[in-house]
């Protein structure tokens, strides 16, 4: 089996030594960078499997890091990084990070976060589905990877299409907050429920025309979510 690579975006040497022990003792094969261009250039030449980004370079900001890369791939991108506050957090999710981890954090939880990462990417691998979810104006092409609203395709980052997704093809269900983060992240940290309402907040104003009045998604307060039957 070909071992997962791994691109390590971090100038502080410390905590990049202990990243790259910690993959070079769980056998995953890694690249570094510790600045943000170098990352552009590496993330280009070797076309890693995973990235994981600290925001703090010492050039250019990890979020214009973010944002250059998803104008050519849809490489999974995790963001660690010691800025905590939701906003920041927010600015990368938007920008199109896949996964945010705030430092300190624990060896265990970026290796769990990692096997997620790797089991979503060997679903979408083996995933051949050719089929086409329409709801109302909503339109999914699970095959293509896109999804449209009336005649205008969505601008969707990763995890925000892999939400629809996951809605769609449970369309009419109430999906609990833990169902929810367990299929997209893998697990039911506080953190991964905070991300969800982020994500779930920005799938809803590029899906809802009348936000107050939603159409496609209900809010079940204090359970989870719920994608309304259009007719």
């Amino acid at each position: 089996m070909q071992k997962t690579q791994i691109l390590v975006v971090e100038d502080d040497a410390p905590v990049r030594n202990l990243i790259t022990t910690t993959l070079k003792t769980h056998e995953y094969k890694y690249h570094t960078a510790e600045n943000g261009e170098s990352a552009i250039m590496e993330a280009s030449s070797h076309n890693p499997d995973i990235v994981l980004l600290d925001l703090g370079l010492p050039d250019i900001d990890g979020v214009e890091v973010i944002r250059r890369i998803r104008s050519w791939s849809n490489m999974p991108i995790i963001v660690i990084s010691a800025r905590s506050e939701d906003s920041d957090k927010i600015e990368a999710l938007d920008a199109g990070a896949d996964d945010y981890l705030t430092k300190p954090f624990s060896i265990e939880e970026l290796l769990a976060r990692l096997r997620v990462t790797q089991r979503r990417l060997a679903v979408m691998q083996a995933d051949t589905a050719d089929s086409v979810f329409t709801n109302g104006s909503l339109k999914v092409d699970f095959a293509a990877g896109c999804a449209y609203l009336g005649d205008k395709e969505l601008h969707l980052t990763p995890i925000e299409y892999k939400l629809l997704c996951l809605m769609a093809k449970n369309v009419g269900k109430v999906l609990t907050h833990t169902y929810i983060t367990q299929k997209i992240w893998g697990s039911s940290w506080d953190s991964d429920v905070a991300s969800l309402r982020v994500f779930m907040a920005s799938l809803r104003k590029k899906l809802e025309s009348e936000p107050n009045s939603p159409q496609y998604i209900q809010t079940h307060i204090g359970i989870g979510y719920r994608m309304m039957k259009v007719e």
